[in-house]
């Protein structure tokens, strides 16, 4: 009996606290089985809602970098043919006197072997019609300027000649080196380029040893045309800083040379983009604004025309004659 008793107390003190603590273990697990799914959506949840959200947060900015830095491609769709009215608001209400000066807007001079390539097609004239156009201009008496002489007569440090005229080439295409250099050095006239800094030495574009001919030549002077041929208009303000100034800038350091005047990627600018141009020290810019008459009104944004395939007298009676420019 008294063994019997023994060893019952015996039970109770090394036995049942065990039980009691398995009993409770197995209170502490159902609760906690009980407790995951709320553990779940105060952890987890909040994690992919903030996955979720700066996914979407991400995107957008891609998105808005890409339509920042999206190049533009030139045609006849997406020139721009008329002044924006945010820079109509800020002319002057005493317009300043306007000379007449042509300036003639080239992209490609070449014969150009991709059929299928019809927007080059379409900005191309055959290097044989550009060697017309010069020839005709030179029998008439032309003098051909530079975008920095333009500037002068602008600002009355240079008197015009009786018919002026100039030539641009935009975006430094590599027929600017093989077709429209011996040209200009055939007939010893002046033209001036405008070229895409951040596209040097690309497959459609000069590289480094050809620009330094062209600029060796002393027949052409180089301008501006941002870093990587940006349309200007409605941009943020830093991307335009960035593509205007810094244009300027590897242009000026590369080659050593002074970098005056700008030319707007197809054409597009607003208020904001001039703005930029004039504090980066461009002291001219050409548009794609069909015009003849240029102006301390319009010296940043100067009328351009493009030639076509004119030559001989419907090439002269174009820029002495014609009053309604047509974009093309």
């Amino acid at each position: 009996m008294i063994f019997e008793l023994m060893y019952t107390k015996f039970i109770e003190k090394t036995h049942m606290p065990n039980a009691h603590k398995i009993h409770h273990i197995r209170i502490q697990r159902k609760k906690q089985v009980k407790n995951r799914p709320r553990r779940f959506v105060e952890i987890y949840i909040p994690i992919v809602i903030f996955l979720c959200i700066f996914s979407v947060f991400l995107a957008f900015v891609v998105a808005l970098i890409q339509s920042q830095f999206h190049q533009v491609t030139e045609s006849r769709k997406t020139d721009i043919r008329r002044i924006p009215v945010s820079v109509q608001n800020h002319f002057p209400l005493k317009p300043s006197v306007a000379i007449r000066v042509p300036i003639l807007l080239y992209h490609y001079v070449e014969y150009v072997k991709d059929k299928r390539d019809t927007i080059r097609q379409s900005l191309d004239i055959l290097p044989n019609t550009f060697d017309a156009q010069v020839k005709t201009l030179v029998d008439a008496g032309y003098t051909f300027l530079t975008a920095s002489e333009l500037a002068d007569i602008l600002d009355g440090k240079m008197d015009m000649p009786a018919k002026p005229v100039l030539f641009t080439f935009d975006d430094g295409h590599w027929d600017l080196y093989t077709d429209v250099l011996p040209i200009l050095e055939k007939y010893h006239v002046k033209a001036t380029a405008y070229i895409i800094s951040g596209f040097i030495g690309g497959a459609d574009f000069m590289n480094k040893d050809q620009l330094e001919e062209v600029i060796k030549s002393g027949l052409v002077e180089i301008g501006a045309h941002t870093v990587h041929h940006v349309a200007l208009a409605g941009k943020l303000n830093p991307v335009v800083q960035y593509e205007v100034a810094q244009s300027k800038k590897q242009l000026e350091d590369s080659y050593h040379l002074s970098v005056i005047s700008f030319a707007y990627p197809g054409g597009s600018f607003d208020q904001q983009a001039i703005d930029v141009v004039r504090a980066s020290g461009y002291r001219t810019a050409v548009s794609t604004v069909p015009g003849i008459e240029q102006s301390q009104t319009n010296r940043l944004f100067l009328f351009r025309l493009r030639p076509g395939y004119r030559t001989g007298e419907a090439l002269i009676n174009y820029l002495e004659l014609e009053k309604n420019y047509r974009p093309w």
